[in-house]
């Protein structure tokens, strides 16, 4: 009986996420089209998040938003343990951003597209300088106050433990000046773990951290900003 319902809720999460990316590939085309700051595709990509949460009975709550300065571009460095993170943080920053992704979802039918059409940077992991130069173009095209997010860890947690920071995101902060933000995503590993298509119902909490300066930083001391930065996220996740 466990596993027809849980063969059950996978079939109705898979369901529900080509059912909205059918429905929004038109939208998501037009806005590709006509909105060349990708604003209005990431605007509608927000729906699509929001119908899954809906669908999953995920409530989202988010500490910290007031910490966010209205038109500051910031580089975003946040956990990553569940494909629930992106919901989670697409629906509760309330931010312009663009995500800093593996290329391989650039090919994934209608969603891959979805992820195009909103301006979002896509990177080869296998090569470290041609993914900071896709990230450092996609920042010049950015609209003044568009940040772009960072999974550092760069890919997600198996265990729920945060794991060691990759340099990508914090070179482009040292060079571009760019405030790292710290966010946490707390729960969604409970709600749907990696390597999983059966989710669980329930909460997820998003805490927004002190932003980090970073002109005192230069690539000699990077090590030092990632630290500072994984640090502080690794603390606020060990509050319960």
């Amino acid at each position: 009986m466990q596993y027809i319902f849980n063969l059950l809720k996978s079939i109705w999460l898979v369901l529900w996420a080509v059912v909205m990316s059918i429905i929004l590939f038109i939208p998501m085309t037009l806005a590709a089209i006509f909105s060349v700051t990708g604003n209005l595709a990431f605007n509608i990509s927000k729906i699509w998040a929001w119908t899954m949460l809906i669908v999953t009975g995920v409530k989202v709550h988010i500490n910290g938003r007031e910490k966010i300065k209205e038109g500051m571009q910031y580089v975003i460095i946040s956990n990553h343990q569940s494909q629930y993170d992106i919901l989670a943080l697409v629906t509760s920053l309330k931010m312009q951003f663009r995500w800093v992704i593996k290329k391989e979802l650039l090919y994934v039918p209608l969603f891959g597209w979805a992820l195009y059409a909103a301006k979002n940077v896509f990177i080869d992991r296998s090569n470290r300088e041609k993914a900071i130069a896709s990230i450092n173009k996609a920042v010049n095209r950015l609209p003044q106050g568009v940040s772009i997010l960072v999974f550092a860890e760069g890919t997600r947690s198996k265990d729920g433990s945060l794991q060691k920071f990759k340099k990508g995101g914090f070179t482009i902060a040292i060079e571009r000046k760019m405030p790292i933000l710290p966010v946490v995503v707390k729960g969604s590993r409970k709600i749907l773990p990696k390597g999983s298509l059966i989710f669980h119902s329930g909460n997820i909490e998003v805490v927004v951290c002190d932003p980090i300066p970073t002109d005192q930083y230069t690539h000699e001391s990077i090590e030092e900003l990632i630290n500072i930065t994984h640090n502080v996220i690794e603390h606020e996740l060990s509050i319960s």
